[in-house]
Parts: C-alpha cells; structure tokens; sequence
C-alpha cells in the first residue's frame, strides 16, 4: 500500500516542484484556499495558541496573524515539494546564510557543532547551508511513515551532505564519528515538545510553563561541542537569510539546561519580531496544566 501511495503521488509532487517560482506561488495560494477556508486545518489549535501567549493581542490583530501565518505555512509546504527539483544556485539565492564565518570559525578549530533552530521562517531549505561549510551534516528528524517518502527526502538531503537521523541514532551515530575523528555539524529544531514524562526541565516560554526538549545541550555536554543557534529570517516571499550566533563554545561550562534556556529566550524574540512565521499548528503548550509541584 505504501508503495502504490508513492508511486500515484510522487509524479504529482515532481509536477508541483518543477513549476516556476511565480506559479509555485500562485499554487500556495490556491492552497491556502482549501487549508484555511475549507478544510480549516488546526484553526481552533492556531487561535488557542494565539489567545495563550498573546493575551494583550485584539481579536483583531490576532486574525491578522493567523492568515499571514497559514498564507507562510502554505508557503512552506509547496517549497519543501520544491525541493525535490530546484537546483543548487536557486536555492543559494533563496536562502542566505549572513555570517557564516561564525561556523567556519568553529570548524577552523576542529570542532564539531551542535547547530539549534526553531520551527520558524523556513527550516526546510537549511540544508542548503552545507555548500558554504566542510563538516558533515547531521540533522535530526522524525522518520515518515511510508518508507518510500522518508527515503526520497534522505536522499534530497544526502545530495548536500545531510544525512537525516532519528533521536535513537543520534547518540550512537555521532559518539561513532567522535570516535573515527569525523567533525561534524548536527541540527536540533529544540523548540518542540518533549513527552511529558521524558521532560526533564521545566521553564516558561512565551509566558507559559512548559516542559523545554533539552536534547541537543545534552549531546553537546555529552560530546564536548559548541552550541550555535541559528536564526532564520523571513527577507520577502520565497527568500529566507540565516544568521549564527555561538550560545555556548564551552557547553560544559554552563549550568545544565542554562544554554537551552538562553536558546529559547532567543525564540521568543524571533516570535515576538513577526509572529506569523512561527508554526502555531504545533501543540506547543499542550502540557501547561501538568506542571511538576518541584517547578521552580
């Protein structure tokens, strides 16, 4: 079954990837259309989210976020469909890291990188940032369902010296390239939720009381590397610029879960600059109401 689903969808995608730019847009707002007029995709989840962190927001200017935002995720879907067929010089047009110089400092001193970003702008088209960088690219991800598809976007990635892992390879798979002296560069989008019962931290975000993912600091305390956030920036439609800042050279330097912290203090002020870019489909403060009694 999964095989016979790839094998009707995939032609449609390649169709969809192939169009120029000005119809691929023109598509997104078709698609906008039927995600947010008639399906009404997770509407009554985006306006909770809102109405949670943006108390002080009218109904009114909220409204105005949700339909930027869905007109930005529908943008984002047709662009990771994009990615099937569009060449490396568009990409490198499209998505411009600003200071790159900042990893290259990193790398010129022989260390691998934990690199963390968050669920805003565009993370489909960063592993573009591989063409500007020596190590190899590591990125954590959640495995798709229909085999086919999850092999066809390993190999999207592979073509730039990403490789896509889970979070139960992570440790193995980098400990091993520690081991063989492979220096690499591995992306953690942390601004998810963890499992409730997995959450080890606890701090507020956007003003809510949340179980923070503090994976990515562990891993770098774990294997001694640099934790590096990286801020995507929204330019105009379909243009996106990546900017580096080092969190931490020195992880274990820091108190445990004061690197994720600053990490996601750093979200918010990405949020708070244009909150439309933020995916607020995802159920973010879902675990609210459970706060451990220890929360300090």
């Amino acid at each position: 079954m999964q095989l016979l689903v790839y094998i009707l969808v995939y032609p449609i995608l390649w169709i969809i990837s192939i169009l120029p730019m000005r119809l691929l847009y023109f598509f997104s707002d078709v698609v906008f259309i039927l995600v947010f007029h008639i399906i009404g995709y997770r509407k009554k989840t985006v306006r909770y989210n809102l109405d949670l962190v943006f108390p002080d927001k009218t109904s009114q200017e909220k409204e105005i976020i949700v339909k930027k935002f869905y007109h930005h995720l529908c943008d984002i879907i047709l662009e990771s469909v994009k990615s099937l067929s569009i060449s490396e010089a568009e990409l490198k047009k499209r998505f411009k890291p600003t200071n790159i110089e900042e990893i290259q400092k990193l790398e010129s001193d022989g260390k691998s990188i934990v690199l963390v970003l968050a669920h805003y702008a565009s993370w489909e088209w960063i592993f573009i940032l591989q063409r500007y960088v020596s190590h190899r690219g590591y990125a954590i991800y959640k495995r798709l369902e229909n085999k086919y598809f999850d092999a066809l976007v390993k190999r999207i990635r592979a073509k730039y010296n990403t490789y896509l892992i889970t979070n139960k390879e992570a440790v193995p798979t980098l400990v091993k390239a520690k081991h063989n002296k492979e220096l690499t560069i591995n992306g953690f989008i942390s601004d998810q939720t963890p499992k409730h019962h997995k959450a080890y931290h606890w701090n507020e975000f956007m003003g809510i009381k949340v179980p923070i993912h503090t994976g990515a600091e562990a891993l770098a305390k774990r294997l001694d590397m640099p934790i590096v956030f990286c801020k995507v920036k929204k330019v105009k439609r379909g243009f996106y610029e990546a900017s580096f800042q080092t969190l931490a050279e020195n992880p274990n330097d820091y108190e445990d879960f004061k690197v994720t912290d600053i990490f996601m203090k750093l979200v918010e002020e990405q949020i708070h600059e244009a909150p439309e870019y933020y995916l607020w489909t995802h159920k973010r403060w879902k675990h609210k109401d459970r706060v451990p009694e220890n929360f300090q």
